[in-house]
């Protein structure tokens, strides 16, 4: 029974891991969502109200950065908007691998070793899936018409 639990523990821990890397592209639209949220609840909109700010402030939220990555010409405004998505999704990562580790090891030292560890993996992967949000721009050789 106990390696039972050992095992399960370790696939809880994989699919949270799982979880968090496939979902920090949307950490900024996340954290926008509930501050519009909070904010709409907090000027009397109720609970249904604040709900649905919340969701509509995100939504814009990951469009706009979505459709700055695709249309926007300036690389470095490409790049600007890849590290407003890439830094909230960092410091979750810091956070939940923080979280883990601290469980696991008792040396602060270590902990937080890992979790900077942790914060650069998930940096790394919300960067590669948000330059993977823009299209290549210009045509291709196959669509363009031959004489």
């Amino acid at each position: 029974m106990i390696i039972l639990a050992i095992l399960a523990s370790v696939a809880a821990i994989g699919v949270l891991c799982w979880l968090l890397f496939t979902l920090a592209v949307f950490a900024l639209p996340a954290f926008v969502g509930f501050a519009a949220g909070a904010w709409a609840n907090g000027t009397g909109a109720g609970i249904a109200g604040a709900i649905l700010v919340g969701m509509v402030a995100a939504a814009v939220t990951f469009a706009v950065g979505q459709l700055l990555i695709t249309f926007a010409r300036p690389m470095w405004l490409k790049l600007g908007v890849a590290i407003v998505f890439v830094a909230p999704a960092a410091v979750a990562g810091f956070h939940a691998t923080h979280g883990i580790v601290k469980h696991l090891m008792p040396s602060d030292v270590w902990q937080i070793t890992f979790s900077v560890i942790g914060a650069i993996a998930v940096g790394i992967t919300a960067f590669a899936r948000v330059a993977g949000m823009a299209k290549a721009s210009g045509p291709t050789s196959r669509d363009l018409a031959r004489a």
